[in-house]
């Protein structure tokens, strides 16, 4: 077995990936961030413009917690037009934290 490396349910994670995990999942804004995703869940996505409404901070510090959670895959952002929509990665966090979103 790798010692670098975590695999459950056929899922292989770096050490590097994992602390990317671990680190976004420390911070309590980009907890709050996951839980506004979690509540606003329609047809899987979320609109980035919800968080407006529900996060007080500057836009550039916005992106820099999407940015962390993104490196960290736990979400997927994609665009469509001027707008951005965001999706929690169930996949990832049922493999390697079954329940996670149960308690957030």
């Amino acid at each position: 077995m790798d010692l670098n490396k975590s695999k459950l349910n056929n899922t292989t994670l770096s050490d590097e990936q994992l602390v990317k995990i671990f680190k976004a999942l420390s911070d309590p804004t980009r907890l709050d961030i996951l839980r506004i995703i979690k509540n606003h869940d329609y047809y899987g996505e979320c609109a980035c413009n919800v968080f407006n409404d529900q996060i007080d901070m500057s836009q550039p510090t916005m992106s820099y917690h999407m940015k962390m959670l993104r490196e960290a895959g736990l979400i997927t952002v994609r665009k469509e037009a001027r707008e951005k929509f965001v999706t929690i990665n169930h996949d990832l966090l049922k493999s390697f934290f079954p329940n996670f979103l149960e308690l957030l």
